[in-house]
This record gives C-alpha cells, structure tokens and sequence, in this order.
C-alpha cells in the first residue's frame, strides 16, 4: 500500500529534491558568472561571502558583547540581576544560530559557486598563480605543492594525501550540489558506493567555516580522517580557510587545540568524543582543546550513529583490588557444567531422532525442543533442524510451551542444566545446575541468593536478640548477599561466554588478548571491551590474562554527544532501513541523492540450500565459473572463521585468492587495490564494505564487472546493501546474489514459519536450491524483525544514559562555569543560597534552635544572629533569606580580610622575584583539609587580591566537584548492576533507576554544595610570610588513565538485552598480600601532596598507601 501512495504522490526524498532544485539552479548561475575572473578574484569573491554574513550578525554580536562588558564591569549586581543578564546572553546566542543560518541559505549558491570552480581550475591548470598572503606563506613552508615566488603564490594541482602523491582530476557533479544542500541542511545523504561523498562534504564544509564557528567532519577511522583532511584541503586553503586533523595530533598537545581551532576539523568519532570528556576533566583553560560543538558531518553515519551508538565511551582508573576476580576459580566448574550439558543435549538428540522416527512426535518434538533450550548452536541440532518438518516440529513444540505466559516451561526446562534463550540473548542456571556446580561439602546455597526481605524480616522479629547483635546479623546477611550476587554474575558472564561467544567469530586472540571484531565491518576494534565483566569471562576461558577492573571517571555515549551539536549532518551509502531510528533519536532527515549515472547491476535473488555444506560448495562451483569468464569476485562472509573455510575450500581448487579479515587488516589497501582485475577472487569479511571503493579495469568492465557473492545474509539490511554497493559504482556493470543455507544463524532464529512449511512441503532435498523473489522478501522481513529488536536493544541503552547526561549536563556547566569564572560567581551564590535553605528546612522540622546555631557554625563558619523568639515566630523562607543575608556578608567580609592580610606578603614577591615569577602557589585551609592555590602574581598586584580571591574560588570549586562527581558515578555505576535484580520482582530496572538516580543526583549536589561552601566560608590563607609562598609550577603531564570503548552485541552475535553496560568491578573476596616498596612503616605518620594541589598533613602511611604505590599523590615529609 505505502509503494502504490508513493508511486502516486512520489516519495518524500524526490519531494525534498524538488524543493532543493531552484538553489540548484542558482549555484549553476552563480558558477557562470565565477568563469571569467582571475584566481586572485574568485578568492576575494570568498572574502566578499564572508562579509556579508559579518554584516548580517554584527547587530546581535554587539548586543552580546555589550551584556558580557556589563557583567564584568558591573560587580555590584546581586544574585537576580546577574540571572537574568545572563538569561539574556543565551537567548540571544540562540537567536544568533538561527539568523546564521538564514544569511548561509542566502549565500549558498555564491559560496557552493566558488568551490566547484575551484576544482575545476585545479583540475584543468597544473598551478594557480595568485597574490600571496601571510597564510600562503606559512603553508610553503609545511606543504611542498605551494610555492613563493615573490609577492606571488603557486598552488600546484598535486599534492601529498595519506603518504601518496595524487593529482587533482575531480569536479563536483549537478547530484552532488543536491547532496551538499542536504548536508548543509542537516540531514542524511544517502548517496551510492563511487558518488563521492568525500568530495560532496565540500560544499556545506566551506560554506559553514565562513561563519567561523568551527565544521567537525566525522570518519570511521583515522586513516580516512587523515586522508580526507589531506586529499580535499588545498580547496579551503586556497581560499584562506584553515584545515586540520586531530588524529594526527597527541591528546592534549597544543597542536590537536590548534587543530579545533581550523576552520575545518578532521578526526574520528572516538577522538571527538574522549577530548570532550577530557576537557571536563582539566583543572585549567588554557588544558581545553576543543571550542564547542556548532556543525558536525558525519561520515558512514549509519556506522557511527547506530553501530557505535550501542558503545559508551569510558575514561577510567584504577580501583582497590582491581586485580581480584573469581573468573579463574569458577571456570572449572563451568567446563564440567557445559560439558555435562553438551552429553545430555546429544542424548536428547538421539532421543528425538528414534522417538520421530517411531511416530511419537509430541514426546520427540519435547526432546527437540529440550536439546535447542540447552545448546542452540549445537551443530548437530543444526543439521537435524535443517530437516523437512523438524523445524516446523520445533516451532510447534515451542508455541505450545510458551502458550499461557510460560506455563509449561519450566517442566520442559527441569531435566537442563542451563537454558539459553538465544533470542533474549540469556543463560539461566537450572536447580540441577546449581546442584552440579555446588562442590561436596559446600554450602548448598552457595550459589543461591537470600531473600533478604524474608531474612531481615526474621532478624528484626527475633526477641533473642540485643540490638548490636541485630545490627551484626544485618550486617552479615547484606555483605552475604552482595558476595553471592558477585558470584552469580561472574558465573552467568562464563556461562555466555562459553556458549555463546565464538572464537574467530565475535573475537579473535592477538598478542594473548583477546580483541573484539565488529560485526558491521569485521575490523579489529582495539581498545574496545565487552561491558560488564563479560571481556574478562572470554579472557579467563580463553587462558589469556584477565584485564584489571576499573572505576569510571567520564562516560558519554555517542548517540549523546552527537546530539550536542547545533546541527548535525550525515553521509551514507546505506540509511534508508534505518530512516526511523535517525529521526527518533537524533531528528534527522534521510535524503536519497539520485546517482550520476543509472546503476546498472543486476541484483538476483537469493539461493536458498539445505545445509551450510552445500551453500559452501555451491559458492566455490560459482567462483570457478566466474573466475573463469575473466570477471573480479568479491566474496563477502560474515566472520573469519567463514573466510578462512573458504580460503582453504579454494585452495583446494588451486584458485588464487586474497583474505581480508580482522587477521589481515593491515593489508586492506593493498588487497582492494587488486580486487577489481580481471579474475582477482577477494574473500572479505565485511570489512570490504567501509570507505573503500574497488575499481574495475577495461577487461573486467568487458567480462561483465565485479560479482559480489553474498554467503550469508546479515541480521541488518543495509549491512548487505554496503556488500551489493561495491559494485556497479558510477554504472559500471556488476552482479550480486546471496547464498543462503536453513542452518544460518538469521534463517535459524527469524525465519517465518510459513516459509518451513513451504520448504516442508516442497520438499528440499540435499543438494537442491530454491530461488524466488518471495524467499528473498521473507528473508528481507526477517532481517527486519532483528532491527527493530536491536533499535529496541539501542533506545533503552539510551534511555540509561540520558539519566546520566541530564546529570552529566548539569555538572559540567557548572564545572565550565568555575574553569573559565564567568558564572562563577552566580553559582557559588546560588550554593549558598541552597545550602542556608538545607540547612534552614532541617532545623525547622525538628523545630531546633540549637541545630541552626550548630550548623551555621560548622557548616557556614560563623554564629548566626537570630534570636529565639524570631526563630520560632519566622517561616522557613524568611529565616532562609535572614541566614543568607548574613553569611554573604561573612563571606565577602571575610574574602576582603583574606584580600588585605596577604597583599603586604604578595607585593613583597612582586617587588623582589617579580621578574622570575609568573605564577603563585598560596596554601588555603578550612582548618581541616589544605588546598594550594595557584593565581596569577602580577594580577593579584593590579587587582590588590581580588585575583587570589576568584582563583581560589575555582580551584575548590573544581576540586570538591570532581572528587564527588568521581564517587557518584560509582555510585551510579553500582545502582546500574543492582537494579537488574528487580526483574525477579516483576519490576521494571530502568523505571528503578530513573527514580532512584534522581534521588542519588539530589544527594550529590547537595553534598557538593555543602561541601563547597562550607570550605570557601572557613577557607584562611597560611601564608603569612613570602617564604611560605611557593612558584606555582607547571602542571606535570596527567596521570595516564584507560580510555576504551565498551561494547555491547546485537541479537544474533550473542550480547544485548538492552541492558545498561556497567564497569567490570571486583568482586568482594578475599583480599591477597601484595608487594610495594616501603616508604614508611604503616602507622608511621607522614605529610602528602595530591595531583590536584591538595595537602594531607600527619596522616598515617596506611591510609595514603594506595594513593602513592597508583602515583595519585606523593610524600612531601
């Protein structure tokens, strides 16, 4: 129905098209008028563009400006005033982006006009001469196709990309004017394999760099980052706009801040996103590197946006007993529980086959049914299943089971050791598991958890019990409790691991590490770990060492941070399937950008075979045809362990072939650069698919173009449309087909019954094949199906991290705010105002004079003047703004104290070491803890202090939110693994979460808080004399901290669930001696100095010990 409406109304990307023809035609207008002036003119002509958006916004930049002089200038305004000027800046910023985008729509013919011509001169002039600037001259000297020759530049047309010299041949098609509008717009351009969307990311690149907010192009990875940033450079830079790659550059070198400061920004997704998390981790702003998030294109955005989207991006360190697992001990156990499970699955196997073989098919099909719960991926139950009626027989069984809310189930799962669920992707332990897992003599429950509502429930009813008796039993029953649910955790991670994780197939084993390959692309994906311990399961079954645990210090999903971008844009060959995703998460549009050319490959259906054996055959059959026509044959195959069985089934043959897989990835240029000649077989995992375009000589174009030769369908669409893509680029010829067995993965699991019966009733003999268009589709809906699962799996992902980045937005505005002092003051003001409400609210529900005196005074550092009588008579409100009033007047009191008592001290160090002496360390204390606090010397002088004063404000600022902020996402990583619990209560976890993470949010901001200002009312200079006031040295290099990207699967390779990821963390055991070089004795006491200026004074050696040996602080005296 949806086809016959868009045959008649046409489709809503030929709509969008439309609208985008009259800026067309205007670009083409435009590009006329640019043909007759000289090089020099056509790069005024950009200066003229720029101008004009100058112009347009300079009213409202003036009004900006204008509020920013009066909050500097203006120090008197109180709490309100300072609100709403602010108020009124980010009103006016927003304005600011949407009149910017008006003037660029109106200047995008002129701007789109100018890089078109520009390619085309560079590719029709071997060197353009014009008048050369000061950017000309700094190029020279890096780049060897500019040239000076007196006041004059030569920009040749070749030039250096990725380490090979290419000239210059391209010029931008009419499409692609259509795609760069897109872009521009801030929606999807799905354009075809050989379209160049490279080339098309010019048009919107150089239009947005005029408004000088910065452009972010996003690649897949850094080779193509590097490349790109090189290959279309000269075309910007020609026209003064400045280009660069972050992954060129060290993390927080001046060199990548350089590079954020480009025009035009390079760099792979995983690097924009760790300096975003590592800029709301510096102590300084001259440490940040990136300026903001304006516009952002995304290359293969179906690969970043959804693919990577499932993948939280992690900065982490190190935890106490990180090293402490229970992997090692429990994994005999489980080797004896699959083992046991693998002899009982053949035995029920053996049982199906004789009792359906008898007639008994209710009790065969319960076997059946039976050895599938226990182990899926058996193949034996495979090949059996790939049997006319066996796997209608299944189904039928199954339905008949899961009928009435499961109420069979659990009698058909009984005899199991463990179940798996394939489809939900879980492992369950059986009673009869548990029981064979139990050691003789064991507890017997040692795997089996409390139920602690009955169990404190008897503790609290038990009169024979003193209090601090009943205190210890609670206390016994919960630390009972979180050992075993550790346990429990660490057992179904092994469990999954051996079942369903598959070496050379979701991983392979480098270096003994065991190294994740993706299941899009079918690259190595280094540094990136299974969530949730599962990573150190596979280690442990694998015999390779088990990585360390780790704590969270910064965490961001992509789907989030892309999202904080003003506009976003993508490019694609394949996001048509995903359309709904993108606009439900990320509100973007798809447009389909016609081809230059008609495609002219002919995509065949899909041959579907009984066994995987007889597809493998049939594919080989099909390469030696192929090969012999003299045509290229690209084989795509979904793991490595599928490439190399065919590499060896073809060295059999004595055919000539390359591999490329995770194994081999290192050759991928090499291995494309060869796979369009004639007769070249190339077997590729996925891989083959991203960034990489194979292009065919004159003979192969004669013999008919490369064949793609599909040996399984992926569980996405788009996955197989990449496949097909690679050939029949800019209308070559081409072929592409699939080969399908009954025994694959996809047609196992979502293969829809009517399609077995069919097969049952055509009766699919061994060795023969089925071909027709209604296989194809069904096979087309199944893999539909696992998409809209795995979308399910993806947006409650999201669901658990926008809790945290509702958390995480807040905090690291306020983080900003003290880094760069602006809003400092509004903040610091608004804690105080907070926390005298705190407080207040608690003393008047217990209706306690005494307590507000108390907590005035050791919370706010001074006695607060109320009388009895006024404490009682006054509301809440009016005794809050009562305290309030007083202690802002304590506290600026109190600074201007602090202001006059060092100035004397300060101005002696700038008279006598000012010359030497940039910068001061001043040691602060609220009589408890000591922070040092670095501060400008020659502006403390000019300001008579009032520079010390706003520096010390931020640094304790920064200081007590990130300390916090550190154990609150512990916390929240904690409540994340907990609340997964709630599913045996028939609860809702992600419902548990939001409420409870809300509450812990609440918590942690009033600590912060109270922290916060409890330490800036009391905080007192130590100084008294200019010998006690050091240098402020530069800061040492940062401690190195992990940063990974954490991965979880998609249905069919074995993960997912839709559950949050959270950090591997150790289990509670028994703690080990470990070895450290001695310092001190441990009760000796000794004085330490912490990375962020903190000093802990006579403290014992024990307490600190950890801090020294992971290097987070050291001994002073």
């Amino acid at each position: 129905m949806l086809k016959l409406i868009a045959k008649i109304f046409g489709t809503k990307s030929e709509k969008d098209i439309k609208r985008m023809m009259p800026l067309v035609e205007q670009t083409k207008r435009e590009g006329e008028k640019l043909t007759s002036l000289s090089h020099d003119q056509l790069r005024a002509k950009t200066r003229e563009v720029q101008q004009l958006i100058d112009d347009h916004l300079k009213p409202i930049d003036d009004q900006i400006a204008a509020l920013r002089q009066r909050i500097q200038t203006e120090e008197n305004l109180d709490i309100h005033e300072k609100e709403e000027v602010f108020g009124q800046i980010d009103k006016l910023e927003a304005q600011r982006n949407k009149d910017l985008e008006k003037v660029l729509i109106e200047v995008l013919p002129a701007a789109f006009a100018i890089v078109r011509e520009t390619a085309r001169r560079f590719k029709e002039n071997d060197t353009l001469e014009v008048t050369a600037t000061d950017l000309d001259r700094e190029l020279a000297s890096r780049y060897e196709n500019i040239v000076i020759q007196g006041d004059k530049a030569l920009w040749k047309n070749e030039w250096m990309a990725a380490g090979n010299k290419i000239k210059w041949d391209m010029v931008h098609y009419e499409v692609q004017i259509i795609g760069g509008i897109a872009l521009h717009e801030g929606k999807i351009a799905e354009m075809a394999t050989g379209e160049g969307k490279t080339l098309v990311a010019t048009f919107p690149s150089f239009l947005n760099a005029l408004a000088k907010r910065g452009v972010h192009l996003v690649t897949v990875n850094d080779y193509l980052a590097r490349r790109d940033s090189e290959w279309m450079g000269p075309l910007f830079q020609f026209h003064g706009i400045t280009v660069d790659c972050i992954d060129k550059h060290e993390p927080n070198s001046e060199a990548r801040r350089n590079a954020y400061r480009a025009g035009i920004t390079y760099g792979t997704n995983n690097e924009f996103g760790f300096d975003y998390l590592r800029d709301n981790m510096a102590s300084d702003p001259a440490e940040l590197v990136q300026r903001g998030h304006h516009f952002a294109m995304v290359d293969e955005v179906d690969s970043v946006l959804i693919d990577e989207a499932r993948t939280p991006l992690i900065i982490s360190g190190p935890v106490p007993k990180g090293d402490q697992h229970e992997f090692y001990d429990l994994k005999p156990r489980i080797n004896k529980l699959v083992e046991a499970q693998k002899k009982l699955v053949n035995q029920y196997l053996n049982e199906a086959k004789k009792l359906i073989a008898d007639g008994s098919e209710k009790e065969g099909g319960l076997s059946l049914f039976r050895a599938h719960r226990g182990m899926p991926k058996y193949k034996p139950l495979i090949k059996l299943l790939s049997e006319a009626g066996m796997k209608q027989m299944l189904q039928k069984t199954e339905n008949y089971h899961l009928a009435d809310n499961k109420k069979e189930l659990p009698k058909a799962d009984e005899p199991l050791y463990f179940v798996i669920d394939e489809k939900d992707n879980s492992v369950e332990l059986t009673e009869k598991g548990i029981d064979l897992i139990t050691g003789d003599g064991e507890d017997p429950r040692f795997f089996i958890l409390p139920e602690m509502g009955v169990e404190l429930n008897k503790i609290e009813n038990d009169r024979a019990l003193g209090d601090e008796e009943r205190l210890h039993k609670k206390e016994a029953l919960i630390r009972d409790y979180t050992i075993k649910a550790q346990r429990i955790h660490s057992v179904n991670q092994l469990l999954k691991a051996y079942t369903l994780f598959e070496r050379d197939t979701e991983y392979i084993i480098v270096d003994g590490k065991v190294k994740i390959v993706d299941e899009q692309t079918g690259r190595v994906l280094d540094g990136r770990r299974y969530s949730d311990g599962l990573h150190q399961a596979i280690e442990a079954k694998e015999n390779v060492k088990v990585e360390d645990a780790t704590q969270t210090y910064a965490t961001i999903t992509l789907q989030n941070y892309f999202r904080m971008y003003h506009k976003l844009a993508g490019m694609t060959g394949t996001a048509e399937t995903e359309a709904g995703e993108f606009w439900d998460i990320y509100k973007l549009d798809v447009v389909v950008i016609p081809t230059n050319k008609p495609t002219t490959r002919k995509d065949q259906d899909d041959l579907v075979f009984k066994t995987m054996r007889e597809k493998f055959n049939a594919v080989v059959d099909e390469i030696v045809k192929l090969t012999a026509a003299g045509r290229p044959v690209l084989v795509g195959t979904t793991s490595v362990e599928i490439s190399e069985l065919l590499s060896r089934m073809l060295q059999l043959k004595k055919i000539k072939h390359n591999v490329l897989n995770a194994k081999q990835h290192q050759r991928e240029a090499e291995i494309v650069a060869e796979a369009g000649k004639s007769g070249t077989v190339t077997i590729a995992t996925n891989m083959a698919g991203r960034g990489t375009d194979i292009k065919l000589t004159p003979e192969s174009r004669a013999a008919g173009g490369l064949a793609i030769i599909g040996t399984e369908r992926h569980e996405s669409r788009r996955v197989d449309r990449q496949l097909r893509g690679r050939s029949g680029r800019q209308g070559d010829p081409g072929s592409s087909q699939f080969y399908v067995s009954l025994e694959d993965n996809l047609m196992r699991l979502f293969m829809p019954e009517r399609i077995a019966r069919i097969m049952d009733r055509l009766g699919l003999k061994e060795g023969e094949v089925i071909s027709h268009s209604m296989v194809t589709s069904s096979i087309e809906r199944a893999q539909k199906k696992v998409e809209e699962n795995n979308f399910g799996i993806r947006k409650r992902l999201l669901e658990y991290d926008n809790v945290m980045n509702s958390q995480r937005e807040v905090i690291y505005k306020r983080r900003r705010n003290a880094l760069f002092g602006e809003r400092l003051q509004l903040d610091i003001l608004t804690m105080l105002q907070d926390t005298c409400a705190d407080l207040m609210a608690s003393a008047k529900a217990g209706e306690s004079y005494e307590s507000i005196k108390l907590s005035a005074l050791s919370t706010l550092g001074f006695d607060f003047d109320i009388s009895e009588d006024d404490f009682g008579k006054l509301n809440a409100e009016s005794l809050t703004d009562k305290l309030y009033a007083q202690a802002l007047a304590h506290y600026e009191k109190k600074n201007k104290t602090i202001a006059d008592k060092a100035f004397p001290v300060i101005h002696e160090i700038f008279k006598t070491r000012g010359a030497t002496v940039e910068n001061i360390l001043v040691p602060f204390t609220d009589g408890t803890r000591q922070i040092g606090i670095a501060a400008d010397l020659k502006r403390c002088v000019q300001t008579h202090n009032q520079e010390l004063i706003r520096s010390m404000e931020k640094i304790i600022t920064l200081a007590i939110i990130d300390q916090q902020w550190k154990e609150h996402l512990r916390d929240m990583d904690d409540l994340k693994q907990s609340v997964q619990n709630a599913v045996y209560e028939q609860k809702d976890p992600l419902l548990i979460y939001k409420f409870e993470g809300f509450e812990a949010f609440k918590r942690f901001i009033a600590r912060v808080n109270e922290e916060s200002v409890s330490f800036l009312m009391k905080a007192e200079i130590l100084a008294e004399s200019p010998g006690q006031v050091q240098e402020a040295r530069t800061q040492r290099a940062r401690v190195k901290l992990n940063e990974q990207k954490e991965e979880s699967r998609s249905l069919l390779s074995g993960g997912g669930g839709g559950q949050p990821q959270a950090p591997q963390r150790p289990p509670q055991e028994r703690v080990m001696p470990t070895k450290s070089d001695k310092i001190a004795n441990r009760n000796d006491k000794v004085s330490v100095q912490y990375t962020d200026g903190r000093v802990l004074k006579d403290v014992k050696y024990k307490k600190v010990e950890d801090d020294i040996r992971e290097g987070r602080c050291i001994v002073i005296e």
